[in-house]
C-alpha cells in the first residue's frame, strides 16, 4: 500500500527521550495439557464419538483462522484418533470472510498456521459455497459449508474464549464456529449484518439449528491459560454446542484470560498484531477501545497505543490497526487492504474502528515518541509506558520504572534484572522483544 509516512521536519519527534527499561514477569494459573495426542485420544474415547462413526465414513474437521494454541498438533491428533475409528477425515476451512474470502486466501491461512496436508494426514477441500439449512423464525438464515454439509460427520475444533467485541453468555468457541465459521462468507455476512444482536443473541440459536439440521457430531473444545498453552481439552456432543455446555466453559476460560497489570497506562507499545493472535488484530479484553458497549473489565484504559508490524500468518490482514493511535511505514507496506476491508465490512458494526488508519511513520522509534509526546503530559519524563510483543503474549513486559508505581494489586508481577536503555537499533527500529527478553534473562 502506498502511503506517505510523517516526516518529521520540524523536529518534533527526534529529542523526545525514550525512557529507561526494566524486564517484568507476569505469573497466571498455568493447568496444562502435557501431552496432546494422548489427551485427544482419551477425550474422544470417553465421549460416544466411536458409536457415531461407520467404517469407511467420511468426516469433516472444521478448522479455523485463530492462533488456537498447539492447533496444528491437535488437529493431527483428532484425524488420527478419527482414522483410528475407521473414518476417512478430510479438513475444512472454518473461517467465515477471513484470507481475504476466498477459497485460495483461507487455504493459505490454514498453511501458516502448520495445517498442512502431509502433516496432518488429511486433505484440505477449501470452498467458499455453502448450502442453506434453513431460516430462524426472524428470518435469518443458517447456512453450512457445501462440502462438509456432503460429508458423514462434522466435528469442530476451536477455542473457547472472551470475544473481542461483545460480551454474553456465550462468545467466542464452538457455536460461533458453526454460525459464521461454517456459514462460510455468506453465513458471516448474514449474522453480522443484525450488528451485536447478531453476535450476542443469535449465534447460539444459529449453532443450535445447525446441530439439528446437519450431521455435526460435536467439537473438540480447547481452553487455554495465560501463557497461549493448551490447558484443557473437552468434548462437546452436538446438543451441547450453543448451550449451557458452552457457557460453563467460558467461565472457565474467563478464569485463565492474561491481562495488563495496570488499570490506566499513558503509552503501550504492541511489536505485532494478526488474526493468528486475535480476531481484532489486537485483543480488546487486553487493551479496550471497543467500538460498542462498555469495555471489558479485563482491559486497561490506554491513552495512546503504538502498533509497530503485522504477522506473517496474517498474509496483510491488518485488521486492527484502527485501535492503536501510531504505527510504522513497515506495517502499512505490508497491509493487504483487499483481505483487512473484506473482514472488517463483513463483520460490519463492530470492526469499523479496526479499518481506521492510524497516524504513520517512517520508523519504530518515530511511532514511539509521537506517543510519548501527545500522551497528555507535558514532562514526558513522567509518561508511564510499556511495550509487549502482541496481545497474546502477556509474560513478559518492558516497562517504564515510573510504571511500577501503579501497577494493580492482585498482579503477580516481578522484576527481572536492572532498568536499561529503551532498546533501538541502529536504523530506528526496535530491538526484537523476545532478543531483549534473552538478553536480560542471560545476566
Amino acid at each position: 500500500m502506498a502511503l506517505q509516512p510523517y516526516r518529521d521536519t520540524n523536529h518534533l519527534l527526534r529529542d523526545v527521550p525514550l525512557p529507561d527499561m526494566v524486564l517484568l514477569r507476569q505469573r497466571f494459573p498455568r493447568p496444562r495439557v502435557e501431552d496432546i495426542p494422548a489427551t485427544v485420544h482419551s477425550v474422544l474415547d470417553a465421549s460416544y464419538l466411536r458409536q457415531k462413526i461407520t467404517p469407511g465414513a467420511r468426516i469433516a474437521v472444521a478448522v479455523g483462522s485463530r492462533g488456537v494454541a498447539s492447533i496444528a498438533l491437535l488437529v493431527r491428533s483428532l484425524v488420527a484418533q478419527l482414522r483410528q475409528y475407521g473414518a476417512d477425515p478430510f479438513i475444512v476451512p472454518a473461517m467465515g470472510s477471513h484470507g481475504g474470502a476466498t477459497p485460495e486466501g483461507q487455504y493459505e491461512v490454514l498453511q501458516s498456521l502448520g495445517v498442512k496436508e502431509e502433516y496432518i494426514g488429511a486433505p484440505i477441500i477449501s470452498s467458499l459455497e455453502v448450502d442453506q439449512l434453513g431460516e430462524l423464525a426472524n428470518g435469518l438464515p443458517v447456512y453450512i459449508d457445501r462440502a462438509a454439509h456432503q460429508a458423514d460427520g462434522i466435528i469442530l475444533i476451536n477455542r473457547v474464549k472472551p470475544h473481542t467485541d461483545f460480551g454474553a453468555p456465550i462468545e467466542s468457541g464452538l457455536a460461533k464456529m458453526t454460525a459464521i465459521g461454517l456459514g462460510k462468507h455468506k453465513g458471516a455476512l448474514a449474522i453480522h449484518s443484525w450488528g451485536v444482536e447478531g453476535l450476542a443473541v443469535h449465534i447460539p440459536s444459529v449453532a443450535q439449528y445447525a446441530a439439528t439440521h446437519a450431521a455435526i457430531l460435536g467439537g473438540l473444545a480447547v481452553i487455554e491459560n495465560g501463557y497461549d498453552e493448551v490447558a484443557e481439552l473437552v468434548f462437546v456432543p452436538s446438543d451441547g454446542i450453543g448451550t449451557e455446555v458452552e457457557r460453563t466453559l467460558l467461565e472457565r476460560a474467563k478464569s485463565m484470560m492474561p491481562r495488563l497489570p495496570w488499570d490506566t497506562l499513558d503509552v503501550l507499545v504492541v511489536d505485532e498484531l494478526g488474526k493468528n493472535i486475535s480476531g481484532s488484530g489486537m485483543d480488546p479484553n487486553i487493551v479496550g477501545r471497543m467500538r460498542l458497549g462498555e469495555q471489558k473489565s479485563t482491559a486497561a484504559s490506554i491513552t495512546n497505543i503504538a502498533i509497530l508490524d503485522v504477522t506473517e500468518a496474517s498474509h496483510g490482514n491488518a485488521i486492527g490497526a484502527g485501535l492503536a493511535d501510531f504505527t510504522t511505514a513497515r506495517l502499512m507496506e505490508k497491509a493487504d487492504i483487499q483481505s483487512w476491508y473484506i473482514n472488517c465490512l463483513t463483520a460490519g458494526v463492530i470492526a469499523m474502528n479496526s479499518g481506521k488508519l492510524p497516524m504513520v511513520f517512517e520508523t519504530d522509534r518515530e511511532a514511539v515518541a509521537a506517543a510519548l509526546r501527545s500522551s497528555g503530559r507535558p514532562d514526558i519524563t513522567k509518561v508511564t509506558i510499556a511495550r509487549i510483543k502482541n496481545t497474546l503474549s502477556l509474560e513478559y513486559i518492558l516497562a517504564s520504572r515510573n510504571s511500577l508505581d501503579s501497577l494493580r494489586a492482585d498482579s503477580d508481577v516481578e522484576q527481572i534484572g536492572a532498568l536499561h536503555p529503551f532498546a533501538v537499533a541502529t536504523d530506528q527500529s526496535l530491538v526484537p522483544f523476545m532478543e531483549i527478553v534473552q538478553q536480560v534473562m542471560a545476566v
